[in-house]
């Protein structure tokens, strides 16, 4: 969303809330609600952060569909990029890195991002089963990122990742499935595999 853009471009710039309220002669609190979903500037403002970020408007405002991983705003390539497996969207299945072909994306560098195919329907209605999900390979999830992890005795699934004290909850989007909560040793079967930045169905 807008709000996450918008944090996203800040951050590259190493900008803190406080310097882009400067620069745009608005109150840190207004930034602060832009980032948070909470308000959204007027056209002129819009126009303003685009010229300070360098960035396009259609990528401020998610017409631009891209992965926000790149090093420098806007810069992407299409390439193609390896289906390595199945990860079932529901508990009980095991996730194979077996070479299933290519697909096209948008992204900065091919060697950090693969795609796996769902199957099951724990993630409807936003994932469906056959859907595609560009994963980008990182060690670490942030509260409300949506992941791909193994746990347990080696079950892959894709769910929304937060952390809960000492606690990991994997939240499935579909209410018919329960959520997991992993605690204390089940913590060092833990394995995220990466970060799912989109998904896209697969006709």
């Amino acid at each position: 969303m807008f709000g996450e853009r918008l944090k996203y471009l800040r951050k590259k710039k190493r900008f803190t809330q406080a310097n882009l309220a400067s620069m745009l002669n608005v109150s840190q609190q207004t930034v602060a609600k832009w980032e948070g979903g909470k308000s959204f500037p007027d056209s002129n403002l819009l126009i303003q952060l685009a010229q300070v970020f360098q960035s396009s408007l259609d990528f401020l405002l998610e017409q631009d569909n891209r992965p926000l991983e790149s090093d420098s705003a806007g810069a992407y390539s299409s390439v193609q990029i390896p289906i390595l497996g199945v990860v079932r969207a529901g508990y009980g299945t095991l996730a194979y890195e077996e070479l299933l072909g290519y697909e096209q994306a948008s992204v900065s560098s091919a060697k950090n991002y693969f795609y796996l195919q769902v199957q099951g329907d724990s993630m409807e209605p936003r994932i469906k089963d056959g859907d595609l999900a560009l994963v980008k390979r990182q060690p670490l999830l942030e509260n409300g990122d949506l992941g791909v992890v193994v746990y347990g005795d080696g079950e892959g699934t894709i769910k929304k990742f937060s952390r809960k004290g000492t606690s990991v909850v994997l939240q499935p989007f579909n209410p018919l499935y329960e959520t997991v909560i992993l605690e204390k040793y089940e913590l060092e079967h833990l394995y995220i595999i990466g970060k799912v930045v989109e998904t896209k169905a697969r006709w």
